[in-house]
């Protein structure tokens, strides 16, 4: 019978070691891990204030600035504020941010599909039969 104890003592350090080499690829396009995520998330919910962006990440708001300031000097993110309340400031990416995400996620996909073609088939299968799983663990319906 499997053990969940030992199969999560085997899967972590994977896992790591695969966050680790993705970030790397991220890193290599000039930005930070962290700074790759705030982009994503702002990408996925324009308009999002830095207070909303915040508590999303679990981080303050003023340690987030730095964050979002940085981003915004590079030219990757942009404050916009409401037309509907001219206190509300959302976060919505630059064409140059959206572009930068786009070479991002293909830079990842690549180094991931390179080492994947080491595979054999029934490896590859098994992979791709675990990403419902890994899914549901993260809070995702597969």
């Amino acid at each position: 019978m499997l053990d969940s104890q030992q199969v999560a003592s085997d899967l972590r350090p994977v896992l790591l070691r695969l966050s680790r080499e993705l970030r790397k690829e991220t890193e290599q396009l000039g930005v930070t891990a962290r700074q790759a995520t705030l982009l994503w998330l702002v990408k996925r919910s324009p308009g999002l204030s830095l207070a909303e962006l915040a508590a999303e990440e679990g981080i303050s708001p003023p340690a987030l600035s730095g964050h979002v300031d940085r981003l915004e000097s590079a030219g990757l993110l942009e404050r916009v504020r409401s037309t509907e309340d001219r206190r509300r400031v959302g976060l919505r990416l630059t064409d140059e941010g959206a572009r930068l995400m786009r070479r991002i996620r293909a830079r990842r996909t690549t180094w991931l599909a390179d080492r994947m073609r080491d595979l054999e088939p029934a490896e590859l299968r098994a992979v791709e039969a675990a990403i419902p799983a890994l899914r549901r663990l993260l809070g995702e319906h597969a």
